[in-house]
């Protein structure tokens, strides 16, 4: 049987998991080295990258590089959940009727480092358990306030007046990790003076990977049938493509298979790391960072290829 290795940017349809997505593609795949990079809720879709075999040793990379998501907020309510799934919680009737400058005034203010509270239903740990295993049982706990970046947020509707009980309208945002969208949407509400809740949403991008590379569950199980799973797979190297690049000759190569210290490069000097150590043909040997008691060298993280075969 072929041997499966890369990244699938998986279409997660809404009504699963990512845990189902992983659990359903283990049976198509018929392997069990294989892990989703960052819980999706199921009322989500879109990008969910899947890392198999060998690409699961990047998966936090993909975790840790910037996402972007197409959302529609919902002005009026809010739930137990931040989104359409939840329990009505608060209720006020939108009387009044916004300006597309009222509207992008309230999304210009959120752009840069912000502070959010993530939802009491989200996998965020505390003492231990996720808060979702809280929540079920109607325990409140205290939260962690957690720093965010939104890089961009962009107003997709282009209307002039914005009305509606509920009012609702769709925007854009890139943002870093950690990021809850629903809890951006909460907040939009709360500046315009209302209750509100996240009605859809789709992540559009994943570190590098977009929605016009995913594949959905029906073309993974025909790839398999006809042998060509791994032909629309994408390389490891794509988790890895917003980390600076340790560029290294054949004969250096053979030192970072062997997990070698290696001094800074001159270019490197002014990044914080992490690193990768790729060939001159651009294939990722080994993830280095700067090493916390030897100025100027860089160790390895994780050694991502030590064979002859690459």
């Amino acid at each position: 049987m072929t041997k499966i290795d890369g990244i699938l940017p998986l279409y997660k349809p809404a009504g699963l998991t990512s845990h189902d997505c992983v659990f359903k593609l283990r049976k198509i795949l018929k392997t069990k080295k294989i892990g989703h990079t960052g819980t999706l809720d199921p009322d989500v879709t879109g990008v969910l990258p899947i890392c198999i075999g060998k690409a699961t040793k990047v998966a936090e990379y993909i975790t840790d590089a910037g996402k972007a998501y197409e959302g529609e907020v919902a002005i009026g309510y809010s739930t137990t959940t931040e989104d359409r799934s939840g329990e009505v919680v608060e209720v006020k009737n939108v009387s009044e009727t916004f300006s597309r400058a009222d509207i992008l005034r309230v999304l210009d203010s959120l752009k840069g480092e912000i502070e959010q509270t993530p939802p009491m239903y989200s996998a965020v740990k505390v003492n231990g358990k996720r808060l979702y295993e809280y929540a079920r049982k109607g325990i409140e706990v205290e939260r962690p306030t957690r720093k965010v970046t939104i890089y961009s947020i962009t107003l997709l509707d282009e209307r002039e007046q914005y009305e509606g009980n509920p009012l609702t309208f769709r925007f854009q945002v890139e943002c870093s990790k950690g990021t809850y969208i629903r809890t951006l949407a909460v907040m939009i509400g709360e500046m315009l003076g209302y209750p509100a809740h996240m009605s859809s949403l789709t992540r559009i991008r994943s570190a590098s990977m977009t929605l016009k590379d995913c594949l959905s569950f029906e073309e993974v199980e025909k790839h398999m049938e006809d042998g060509t799973i791994n032909e629309h797979l994408l390389p490891l190297e794509n988790a890895l493509s917003h980390l600076p690049k340790y560029h290294i000759s054949d004969k250096v190569a053979e030192k970072v298979k062997n997990g070698a210290l290696m001094p800074i490069p001159e270019y490197l000097m002014k990044s914080n790391g992490p690193f990768v150590a790729e060939t001159e043909e651009g294939i990722a040997l080994a993830i280095y960072d700067i090493h916390p008691t030897k100025p100027n060298m860089i160790k390895p993280v994780k050694v991502l290829r030590n064979d002859q075969n690459l």
